[in-house]
């Protein structure tokens, strides 16, 4: 695959800052009324202070806003929240670079720098009105100062320290990254993850080091929803989710809306509900919007495609030369890498009193299977290969008979984890598979990577929701070359970083060779909470204008 070079999003974050940068002191002169800025401020510093204020008592703690997208999706950076003019899906793109590293405006012949265009999730459609979209300053967090006082820093914390300093960024700087390697280890990073080599440990013993499953929750990205699938189809895009015929030539799933599909539990055997990654290229689009004919689409490989990344500007260039102002966008804001650590959503309606329930995720020509008797709720995994004919982990799950649940099943980091109704199943062994049984290389069934059959259960599946984990991307100093695996030694008191957004974040890949670690000395603290996102104009749901109401629904703790 072809390297891609991670920009300079650096998650510089203004120490102790609340302001809004790039804008004017509002105006306190007599008889005007104070400006929408003002009026934010002054509400964002109450709600400051009375945080702070609550917080006091239990530890010492600071506000930071995150100015890039370097840990999207965990944390926000200044962007626009656009809405898809074709499927209606919502989604980021990211507008940090509307504004210069200090935080200024950038203008362009006497106008706003302004992000105008962006790639959706689901249709990849490329939009290109969002030039009068509003740009959002990036989420304002707490961070625990005197945390890593009393305790060492864990791996997958994401934390806040002073910029070790490359020779082009100042050493005073404040970033924000995850926590991913430990003082004395070696850090590998090789098909996606994260390898790390213990302190005395041989030359070649590498140990892949498992995501909890909270913070793997954390980080994971959207592929597919199949709520905008009737939008899509509607405009003649194919279908995602197809049935497989049964031996007697009729489809084994039924559905009358694209969004819910339906089993009666009648025909023999597995009876199977695919899916595959069907999106239409850039170019497609394009002969769409002039012809109005949509062509089929091939079944792709998942790759690690942010919509986040595709922010950008219109090219003069193009303009003027007479040729459409948006070129394709270039390869590496549309993902280059497969990703094969898959996860599956669905709601489950139960409809009979027996029969199995199959989920399978596929990779690397392997299939990984989860199968549930709706009648006892007894869950087996498995793994295909006779050298894997052992690994059976069996579980005792809350579906038993006809009722409606919500499934969560995971492949990521060689681990198998199955959730009901939001809470994770305990097994009777481990569920993480053998090292061995490695398999980074995409196969042909890696175009079928996500499948859910009935074996004599009458079911209904709806809310399909397929979703992808971080893939790190092997990149190491100046230029940004790209490898098939990177190493990066510790010493002691010494820690190694990166950002969520691996495309797009400077981090201790690309500090340079000798300078690939954060001294204990420069820590500040741990990420805690989420306390202001950006704020609604409305109310949501009720369309009542509000200025600046609070956005409850991106609170929370950071993971």
């Amino acid at each position: 695959m072809t390297a891609r070079k991670s920009r300079d999003t650096k998650s510089r974050l203004p120490e102790g800052s609340s302001s809004r940068h790039g804008e004017s002191a509002p105006s306190t002169s007599s008889g005007h009324f104070p400006s929408s800025a003002a009026i934010r401020e002054t509400i964002e510093s109450v709600v400051i202070a009375f945080i702070l204020a609550f917080l006091f008592r239990t530890f010492e703690a600071e506000a930071f806003i995150i100015p890039t997208g370097s840990m999207a999706p965990t944390l926000m950076g200044r962007h626009k929240d656009v809405e898809c003019p074709k499927c209606g899906c919502p989604y980021r793109i990211s507008s940090s670079s509307e504004v210069t590293a200090e935080g200024a405006r950038i203008v362009v012949d006497g106008e706003p720098r302004s992000v105008t265009a962006g790639t959706c999730p689901m249709c990849r459609h490329t939009a290109t009105e969002w030039g009068k979209a509003p740009s959002y300053n990036g989420d304002r967090i707490l961070v625990g100062k005197p945390r890593y006082q009393f305790s060492d820093p864990r791996r997958w914390d994401v934390i806040v320290f002073k910029f070790p300093g490359d020779g082009e960024t100042d050493a005073r700087t404040n970033f924000i990254k995850r926590l991913i390697g430990l003082p004395g280890e070696t850090v590998r990073i090789e098909n996606g993850d994260i390898w790390i080599r213990r302190p005395g440990g041989e030359p070649d013993e590498f140990h892949l080091e498992r995501k909890p499953p909270g913070k793997l929750l954390a980080v994971l990205q959207p592929v597919f929803d199949n709520r905008y699938m009737p939008a899509i189809a509607e405009l003649g895009w194919p279908e995602r989710w197809r049935p497989e015929p049964t031996a007697a030539g009729e489809p084994g799933w039924t559905s009358d809306d694209r969004v819910a599909f339906r089993a009666d539990g009648s025909a023999p055997g597995e009876n199977w509900l695919r899916y595959e990654h069907r999106i239409p290229s850039f170019r497609q689009w394009r002969r769409f919007l002039d012809t109005g004919r949509a062509e089929e689409a091939a079944p792709q490989l998942i790759t690690d495609f942010m919509a986040y990344d595709t922010g950008r500007f219109p090219n003069d260039d193009f303009r003027l030369r007479g040729l459409p102002s948006y070129p394709q966008p270039p390869e590496n804001s549309l993902g280059e890498h497969w990703v094969g650590d898959l996860v599956l959503c669905c709601t489950v309606e139960v409809l009979g009193e027996s029969g199995e329930l199959v989920l399978e995720l596929r990779k690397g020509g392997r299939q990984f299977q989860c199968r549930v008797d709706v009648a006892t709720g007894r869950a087996t995994l498995a793994i295909s290969g006779e050298d894997a004919a052992d690994f059976q982990p069996t579980a005792a799950t809350g579906i038993r008979g006809p009722g409606r649940h919500e499934l969560r099943y995971s492949n990521c980091d060689n681990q198998l984890l199955l959730w009901v109704d939001g809470r994770l199943v305990s097994f009777d062994a481990s569920t993480a598979y053998d090292e061995r049984l490695r398999n980074h290389k995409a196969a042909d069934g890696d175009l079928q990577p996500i499948g859910i059959a009935s074996v004599g259960a009458a079911l209904e599946i709806s809310d399909l929701n397929v979703m992808r984990d971080i893939y790190y991307i092997a990149l190491k100093e100046t230029p940004y070359r790209e490898h098939a695996h990177v190493d990066f030694d510790l010493e002691e008191d010494q820690f190694f970083v990166l950002g969520d957004n691996s495309a797009f974040s400077k981090d201790s890949r690309l500090w340079g060779h000798d300078n690939h670690y954060v001294p204990r000395e420069l820590l500040i603290g741990k990420a805690l909470f989420i306390y202001w996102p950006h704020s609604y104009d409305r109310i949501p749901y009720l369309d009542i204008p509000f200025p600046f109401f609070p956005n409850f629904k991106d609170m929370g703790f950071v993971r």
